[in-house]
C-alpha cells in the first residue's frame, strides 16, 4: 500500500510536468506558423501596393508624352528609376553563374525596353478603355503561365476568384464613356501592341522569379532594371549618337522645353511607379505563388478609370461601383482565405 501511494504521489507529481512540457514543445510550431502567415500576408500586401501604384503609371505617362515621344519618355522614366536602383544594386552584390546572366539579361530585355516600348506605342494608338481591358486580362494570363510553367496549382476557388477580378475590371473599363479627342481613338494595331506587351511582361516575371528562387529579390530588381535601363539607352540614343556620321536627321532630347509639371510626373513614374512597384512585386512573388498574386494586378486598371475621372474628366457607366467591387473582394477573399502549404518552388 506505501508503495502504491509512492507511485501515486510520484505520477501526480509527473503529470504537471508533462502538461507543461507538451504546450512548451508545440510553441515552436505555433510562432512557425503565425511568421508564416505573417509573411504571406506581407506579401499579399506588398503585391497589393504595386498594383495600386502601377495603377498611376498610366494617368502620369499620359502627361509626359504630351511633350514628347514614347521613346524619350520611356527612357527618363527609367533613368530616374535607377538614381533609386543604383544604391541598392551596389549594397546587394550578386555572383552569376553565366546561366543566371543570360536569364537575367533575357528578363531585363522583356522587362523594361520591348515590353514599354511596346505598351506606349500602343497606348498612344488606341483608346484607354481598349488597353485597360487588355491589362485586365493579365491575371489570368499570368495563372495560366505559372500553372504551365512554374509548376505551380491553383485550386477552383482561385480560378474563380482571378476569373471574377477579370470581369470586374472588364466592368469598369467598359461600362465608361471615353473621350476620344485628340489621339485617343481606338486602332487594331494598338490592341494588338498593348496585348502583345502582356505576353512579353508574363516572360519577365516568370524569368524574374526563377533567378530569385536563388537570389534576393532586391539584388535582381536592382540590377534587372540597371540592364534593361542600359539596353533601352542604347536603342533610344544609338541613332542620335551615330547622326553625324550616318547624317539622318533625329529629333533632338527633349529637355529645355519640357515643363515642370512633365519632369514631375517623369520622376513620379521613375521612382515610385517603376522602380518602387518592381521591387515590391518581386519581394511579394518571392513570398506567395505568382498565380495567386495576379488577382493583384486588376487594381491597375480600376485604378487607372478612377484617376481618369477624377482628374482627366472622364465619366465612367453605372457598372463601375460593381467592378471595383468584384476586383477588391476577389483581392480581399484570396489574401484571407486558409489554403494549402505554398508549392515548393516557393523559397522563404
Amino acid at each position: 500500500m506505501a508503495e502504491q501511494a509512492t507511485t501515486g504521489r510520484s505520477l501526480r507529481r509527473q503529470a504537471p510536468a508533462e502538461a507543461i512540457a507538451e504546450p512548451q514543445s508545440e510553441a515552436p510550431a505555433i510562432a512557425a506558423e503565425k511568421a508564416e502567415r505573417r509573411t504571406r500576408l506581407l506579401g499579399y500586401g506588398s503585391c497589393a501596393l504595386a498594383g495600386t501604384l502601377w495603377g498611376t503609371g498610366f494617368y502620369f505617362g499620359r502627361l509626359a508624352l504630351n511633350e514628347m515621344d514614347v521613346e524619350y519618355m520611356v527612357l527618363y522614366r527609367f533613368l530616374f528609376a535607377t538614381l533609386g536602383m543604383l544604391p541598392v544594386a551596389l549594397r546587394h552584390r550578386i555572383r552569376l553563374t553565366w546561366a543566371e546572366l543570360r536569364t537575367l539579361l533575357l528578363a531585363a530585355a522583356f522587362g523594361i525596353p520591348i515590353q514599354f516600348l511596346m505598351q506606349f506605342h500602343g497606348l498612344v494608338r488606341t483608346t484607354v478603355s481598349h488597353a485597360s481591358l487588355m491589362v485586365g486580362a493579365m491575371p489570368v494570363m499570368l495563372g495560366v503561365a505559372a500553372v504551365i510553367f512554374a509548376g505551380e496549382r491553383l485550386d477552383w476557388f482561385g480560378w474563380l476568384a482571378l476569373c471574377g477580378s477579370t470581369a470586374g475590371a472588364a466592368l469598369v473599363v467598359l461600362g465608361g464613356r471615353w473621350s476620344t479627342s485628340g489621339y485617343e481613338q481606338p486602332s487594331l494595331v494598338g490592341d494588338l501592341l498593348v496585348l502583345a506587351s502582356l505576353f512579353i511582361a508574363l516572360a519577365w516575371i516568370l524569368l524574374s522569379k526563377k533567378l530569385m528562387e536563388t537570389h534576393s529579390p532586391t539584388a535582381v530588381t536592382a540590377y534587372t532594371i540597371l540592364s534593361g535601363t542600359a539596353m533601352l539607352a542604347v536603342w533610344v540614343l544609338g541613332p542620335w549618337a551615330l547622326s553625324p556620321f550616318t547624317h539622318a536627321r533625329v529629333q533632338p532630347m527633349p529637355f529645355a522645353h519640357v515643363s515642370a509639371t512633365a519632369w514631375t510626373a517623369l520622376v513620379i513614374s521613375g521612382v515610385f511607379c517603376t522602380a518602387t512597384t518592381t521591387f515590391l512585386w518581386n519581394w511579394g512573388i518571392h513570398h506567395v505563388p505568382a498565380s495567386r498574386a495576379g488577382v493583384f494586378l486588376n487594381i491597375e486598371p480600376a485604378l487607372g478609370a478612377w484617376l481618369g475621372v477624377q482628374l482627366l474628366g472622364e465619366h465612367l457607366g453605372p457598372f463601375a461601383g460593381a467592378g471595383g467591387a468584384l476586383i477588391l473582394g476577389a483581392a480581399v477573399a484570396m489574401t484571407l482565405r486558409s489554403h494549402e502549404p505554398e508549392p515548393a518552388v516557393i523559397l522563404e
